[in-house]
């Protein structure tokens, strides 16, 4: 069993998070929820949607972080003909020209690696979505009978357009679910526009220096999985999960506007974004602030609206807002 950090240690891990903020400044200019969600997502052992209109720096940021992690760093761009195979690999046949025996050999994909990026993941048809799902879930990938592990710490972080652009592919629902945190990525404030018009297009941006190690990633993991959440919060964030579910039982504002709620899979994915943002935040508890922060990440790709919703203009993070006004959290964490 892993020991408790000591508080020592959790100031050095600290620093080095801070390090690793400032080296993704280098390049990425405000963001800073976004940014933090996406720490979040690392740290909980989980795999990250990144949505936003194309030109918001979705790609920078996530290639930024592969290289201020001394991680193995994979980027994929996904278009529609693009097969399962360049995903994940494929067998080849070889020749012995010594003996003239030929014999399969699995030629490893880029999945294999620690940092995978998706980009524009719903470009490409559902059929090479779910090739991913297993990897996702198992860290490992499956071909001709034989199971090949993937390489720890593994992470899928994933750019995603909205649904209205042109050439876009719904992703599955068993696909979403198996991203911890949904992060949306808007449009910056006027001053950081202008950053990012003086950043952008003067001398080449240098990259960021690697600042911490993949050794680093899987003890705060380890952290992570050991913080403290109390009988009060757990039993509020099972309420929480259970009222995304249409039913005689649910608010209001859950009956009126969704088809379909999250499934457990949505509570381990709140207590472990909760428990994350509390060790970011230096604390080995979660509290009801950690669990509010993150509810719309945890949720909003995980809840179906009506058509209903779609006519009134609802979105999954108004039935969030909505769910949490109706469930107020306990008094005491």
């Amino acid at each position: 069993m892993t020991k408790t950090p000591t508080e020592a240690e959790i100031a050095g891990k600290l620093q080095r998070l801070s390090q690793l903020r400032a080296a993704i400044g280098q390049a990425i200019v405000g963001q800073d929820e976004v940014v933090e969600q996406l720490l979040i997502g690392l740290l909980a052992g989980g795999h990250c949607l990144i949505e936003g209109v194309p030109g918001l720096g979705k790609t920078l940021l996530v290639r930024t972080l592969g290289q201020a992690l001394s991680l193995d760093f994979r980027r994929v761009q996904f278009t529609p003909d693009l097969m399962p195979s360049d995903i994940l690999g494929t067998e080849v046949l070889e020749e012995d020209h010594g003996t003239g025996h030929r014999h399969f050999r699995f030629q490893q994909g880029p999945v294999f690696t620690n940092l995978f990026l998706a980009d524009e993941l719903n470009r490409t048809p559902p059929k090479t979505q779910a090739a991913l799902l297993e990897a996702m879930q198992e860290h490992q990938v499956s071909y001709a009978g034989v199971t090949h592990a993937l390489s720890e710490p593994f992470f899928v972080l994933a750019t995603q357009n909205p649904l209205e652009q042109a050439g876009t592919y719904p992703l599955p629902e068993a696909q979403l679910d198996r991203f911890l945190l949904n992060i949306r990525v808007g449009y910056p404030t006027a001053e950081e526009e202008r950053a990012i018009l003086a950043l952008t297009t003067g001398g080449a941006i240098e990259p960021p220096k690697a600042v911490m190690t993949g050794a680093d990633i899987v003890e705060l993991q380890k952290w992570v999985r050991q913080a403290h959440v109390s009988d009060g919060l757990l039993t509020w964030i099972t309420s929480l999960i259970r009222a995304t579910r249409p039913g005689p039982d649910a608010p209001s504002a859950i009956q009126d506007y969704v088809r379909w709620g999250a499934g457990p899979r949505a509570g381990q994915a709140l207590v472990l974004a909760a428990k994350a943002r509390a060790l970011l935040h230096g604390r080995l508890a979660a509290t009801r602030e950690d669990v509010t922060a993150l509810a719309a990440p945890v949720l909003r790709h995980r809840i179906l609206l009506s058509f209903a919703a779609e006519a009134e203009r609802k979105t999954t993070d108004d039935v969030v807002a909505a769910l949490l006004a109706a469930l107020p959290a306990p008094a005491r964490d």
